[in-house]
């Protein structure tokens, strides 16, 4: 009975969506594959810039991060959606880019002249808050609990822009673009909006305490992700050349893990935990003529955003694993419905040309 409710729930929804993918896939997409995801207690998703698959596994830029793709797990065919930025977040938390191809702000619609709002009268632009499920509102539905932890917003739960500097501190070292929560209209609408939203101060909380929810999103600021920013203040290594801002955000990525692996989620006998590295697109990568952009979903709103690395660092899991599987956000977001156990697939999730990406999560007895 169940089964039936959501299965029709599901055709609803994409009935209301007129020549899109379905908002969530019915419960009969899963396959094998899915099925052989293994259960995981949490799953920390860290997001990184701009950077290009080469230049963090080959070019000797990112030494820590490269031997902990070597030691865990690495998807050597991983590819981003778009460019710029923002679609590519909102695709591994929505399952689709929902027609976004910019870094506007949540509030942008058509012909909008507010801040932050770029090319409104284009035919295409479309509003940026989105309506319709998403990871957030399927944990809820589940019982599960997540946050978003965001170096240096400006306050739990706020919906700014970003960040603003002082005399000693850039401003923008936060920026919504890379948050992707706030572009849908159900975080909004949460009550608890203040607990899910949050700094790194939080973030190390959860980590002692060993009270990480079930999904988390760990963003770093622009400095400490590989994205930089050439504002007053901003160190030498944020404003600076690509090498050392690409070493800058492998130092702090690989210090971020080694606290997650510190914390009891990581050293409880019985804890089951996934932490991934993923990239929000290509960014400056060279690509040789004739190399893919893209993969599993291409349209006109998913050009692709270049072949990106993606590390997979499991509590039980495999090590030395090397998976060359094509993958892109969509298959991440699929991953994780199935490693947490949610119903269906968000809409481009669920898509037969993408893949769970089994191997990298595989655990052993």
């Amino acid at each position: 009975m169940l089964r039936s409710v959501f299965l029709a729930a599901a055709v609803a929804l994409a009935a209301g969506a007129a020549g899109a993918a379905p908002l969530v896939s019915a419960l009969p997409a899963a396959t094998a594959r899915d099925r052989a995801v293994p259960r995981y207690d949490h799953v920390i998703v860290i997001v990184e810039e701009n950077t290009g698959y080469r230049t963090i596994v080959e070019r000797g830029w990112a030494p820590k991060l490269a031997a902990l793709a070597h030691e865990y797990g690495s998807a050597t065919h991983m590819y981003a959606e778009t460019h710029p930025s923002e679609a590519n977040y909102i695709a591994l938390l929505g399952g689709d880019t929902f027609g976004i191809h910019d870094d506007d702000a949540w509030y942008c619609v058509p012909g909008s002249a507010r801040a932050f709002c770029h090319d409104t009268s284009a035919a295409d632009y479309v509003s940026h808050l989105i309506d319709g499920p998403n990871l957030a509102t399927k944990l809820r539905a589940k019982g599960l609990a997540w946050r978003a932890y965001l170096e240096d917003i400006p306050a739990p739960g706020s919906l700014a822009m970003m960040s603003a500097g002082n005399a000693t501190t850039p401003p923008a070292l936060y920026a919504a673009k890379h948050t992707g929560f706030t572009n849908f209209a159900s975080v909004h609408r949460d009550t608890d909006l203040a607990h899910e939203l949050v700094g790194f101060d939080a973030l190390h909380a959860d980590l002692r305490a060993g009270t990480v929810p079930a999904f988390a999103l760990v963003v770093p600021n622009q400095c400490n992700e590989m994205h930089g920013i050439g504002a007053r203040n901003a160190p030498a290594d944020c404003s600076g050349g690509d090498e050392a801002l690409v070493r800058r955000g492998d130092a702090y990525a690989a210090d971020l893990v080694a606290a997650i692996q510190a914390s009891p989620i990581w050293t409880a006998p019985n804890a089951n935990t996934a932490i991934v590295i993923t990239w929000d697109e290509d960014g400056k990568e060279f690509r040789a003529p004739g190399s893919p952009n893209s993969c599993c979903v291409t349209d006109a709103h998913n050009p692709g955003g270049g072949h990106i690395a993606t590390i997979v660092v499991t509590s039980h899991g495999p090590r030395g694993a090397v998976d060359p599987t094509p993958y892109d956000h969509y298959s991440l977001l699929r991953t994780i419905e199935d490693a947490l156990r949610l119903d269906g697939h968000l809409r481009h999730a669920g898509d037969a040309t993408v893949l769970p990406m089994t191997p990298l999560f595989a655990t052993t007895p």
